[in-house]
């Protein structure tokens, strides 16, 4: 029997623009590292510029990062880095990062920035495609478990390829963390209430939510912040 899900007056606020400016204005950008800010404005003109880690979610990740001690953190999909500079601001001083994105060109867009902040020491970045660095590391044996954190944001197609492999990389306790999981609200939608163009991604999402959600070695908390927000605890 299904359950009937009453909406109260508050389930859709997130739907509104000016809300969604407010949080940012009071409680993200007043936050945002310096370095982050030139990140954002550097990718602003990009033709892709929506590829970026949406701020609030940035700023998610970096609590969760802190909660979790993250040290040696692992990220597919870099775009012009964002999220992998937030992270290299969050992490020790020792920490290490894998990052792995097909376009180094893109990468290169904030490098310089990175490299200003000081933190491009604690960053090993692959031009590659994701899963064969993964399956290279996985062979390796010595990293099975050794990683405390990562951070998806790249071909939705291939998120459940890459979540069998991060769940033999990422260490029982730590933490996976999925991006655009709510794919711009269609999830909710019919098929023929979606652009075309956002069909095929969208069809992806609702099959790896409904894996994730399915999946008995992890803990999920899925948040509507950014375009969605996937959070995996292992436990076992």
């Amino acid at each position: 029997m299904e359950h009937t899900v009453k909406k109260r007056p508050n389930d859709i606020l997130l739907q509104s623009k000016d809300l969604y400016d407010y949080i940012l204005k009071t409680s993200v950008y007043p936050r945002e590292a310096a370095p982050l800010k030139q990140l954002r404005d550097a990718t602003a003109n990009h033709p892709l510029y929506f590829f970026g880690t949406a701020p609030d979610a940035g700023q998610l990740i970096a609590m969760l990062l802190k909660l979790t001690n993250a040290k040696k953190t692992i990220e597919i999909g870099v775009y012009t880095g964002y999220s992998l500079l937030l992270t290299a601001l969050t992490i020790p001083e020792d920490g290490q990062i894998t990052a792995i994105d097909v376009n180094r060109e893109t990468y290169e867009i904030g490098l310089p920035i990175i490299q200003n902040a000081g933190v491009e020491h604690k960053i090993n970045f692959f031009q590659s495609e994701a899963l064969p660095v993964l399956d290279k590391l996985l062979e390796d044996g010595e990293n099975d478990g050794s990683f405390d954190f990562a951070f998806v944001d790249a071909d939705k197609g291939n998120y459940w390829n890459y979540h069998e492999r991060l769940m033999k990389l990422v260490k029982v306790g730590g933490l996976l963390v999925y991006d655009n999981t709510l794919w711009g609200g269609t999830v909710a939608l019919p098929e023929e209430a979606v652009l075309e163009s956002k069909r095929v991604g969208r069809e992806f999402t609702i099959q790896f939510n409904k894996l994730i959600s399915e999946d008995p070695r992890i803990e999920v908390s899925h948040a509507s912040v950014g375009d969605g927000i996937t959070s995996c605890r292992r436990i076992s």
